[in-house]
């Protein structure tokens, strides 16, 4: 047999044989370990348009049977709002609205969630045929400024504050808008009562997040709490440089606080090239679609535009690897206890290629055993982490 022909012959013997009991490989250590995500959108959903996760869904991301096919054990529902509230009663209430409707839920479906507010009941509650949920508050503005709202959301259950969303509070000042991509601001950082409300959470009992945090709110936070920290949402600045994403200075100060950083999905979070594409199709893809219709034909324009922007993004999505790639920067940097998983399903509009959904987890174990993680390392990137944090802050 000619060289060549041997050397295709192995190759192929490698894809058929090898890469099958790979796979299997993975998907055993997966559901073997305790997978912890902390950041989920889909309360959203099921709130405004009466989805039920708790039924075999077509739309979305999720639902309870692509949670259990995926092998997650912990989910954090993210209670969130935008920077106009929902309803005239404010923020606040919105948020009450999706913690009833997480509450209901579970009635309607005990066999298959249930609910934890600490380490302890996580821990007994997880790994079962039920998904454990845990309530994530996503943006400090739901509190209104109010710290007996505070106490109200920890008391309903409440067991991470994410200290702003896009959008700076009175009280703290985020990355959207310490990057100047926001309004401006009058001062950066945290205020006496942002400080306030850091203490009071560590006497609650509630992580807190520092996901969507400016850098100098991020430190000051760091300067105070007594406690680990979460980022339950966040990527890499120095692979994909946009505010949302962690510089490495940050990494090394979240180290030495012992917290730790949950990779987000979010193509927009993971590559440069798929921002790049964001950026022209805003700016001059736009302008160069427009410019070939008439004024009084706006719609087909506009039309034109959304199309060929949906397409170039679509073929611009990372894949599986470009997401480990993330996971890899982090452990080299400042070690494998502090990363974990927050991939922001429901809450992106775009996923990466091989992570379509939460069925999708097994893939990544197969990724990072691929890549010569060990399996003890490959637990704590899946959950052991975050759960150290919990039992940290809510034993």
């Amino acid at each position: 047999m000619p060289a060549t022909r041997s050397l295709s012959f192995l190759l192929a013997l490698l894809v058929f044989t090898i890469i099958p009991v790979l796979a299997q490989k993975g998907k055993g250590l997966h559901h073997r370990s305790l997978l912890v995500d902390t950041h989920n959108d889909c309360l959203s959903a099921q709130t405004l348009e009466g989805r039920d996760l708790g039924e075999h869904l077509s739309t979305g991301h999720s639902d309870y049977y692509r949670f259990k096919k995926g092998g997650v054990d912990l989910q954090f529902f993210s209670v969130f709002t935008g920077e106009t509230a929902r309803t005239p009663l404010g923020f606040y209430q919105d948020a009450l609205n999706e913690i009833d409707s997480l509450n209901r839920l579970i009635l309607r479906h005990p066999d298959k969630f249930g609910f934890a507010t600490s380490y302890r009941e996580a821990i007994k509650r997880a790994h079962r045929k039920r998904v454990v949920a845990m309530i994530g508050v996503e943006g400090g503005h739901m509190i209104e400024s109010d710290i007996q709202k505070l106490d109200s959301l920890s008391a309903r259950g409440m067991r991470y504050l994410t200290l702003t969303w896009n959008n700076s509070t009175e009280w703290a000042s985020s990355a959207r808008d310490e990057s100047g991509a926001g309004m401006v601001l009058s001062q950066k950082g945290l205020n006496a009562f942002g400080k306030q409300v850091v203490q009071r959470l560590n006497q609650l009992g509630v992580m807190v997040d520092l996901s969507h945090v400016g850098e100098q709110t991020f430190y000051d936070a760091l300067s105070i709490t007594q406690k680990p920290v979460l980022l339950t949402h966040s990527s890499v600045w120095s692979i994909c440089p946009v505010f949302r994403n962690v510089k490495d200075e940050q990494l090394i100060a979240l180290k030495k606080n012992g917290g730790v950083v949950c990779v987000n999905f979010y193509p927009a979070f993971i590559s440069k090239d798929f921002v790049a594409q964001q950026r022209y199709w805003n700016g001059p893809g736009k302008d160069s679609v427009f410019a070939l219709y008439k004024l009084s034909d706006t719609n087909s324009a506009k039309q034109d535009w959304q199309k060929s922007m949906a397409t170039a993004l679509d073929n611009a999505r990372p894949g599986l690897a470009e997401v480990v790639d993330h996971i890899d920067h982090i452990v080299k940097l400042i070690g494998v206890d502090h990363v974990g998983i927050g991939a922001d399903f429901d809450g992106i509009g775009f996923v990466p290629r091989g992570l379509e959904d939460v069925s999708t987890y097994p893939r990544l174990t197969e990724e990072l055993i691929r890549r010569g993680y060990h399996k003890k390392d490959i637990k704590k990137i899946l959950g052991k982490n975050v759960l150290r944090v919990i039992k940290a802050n809510c034993p």
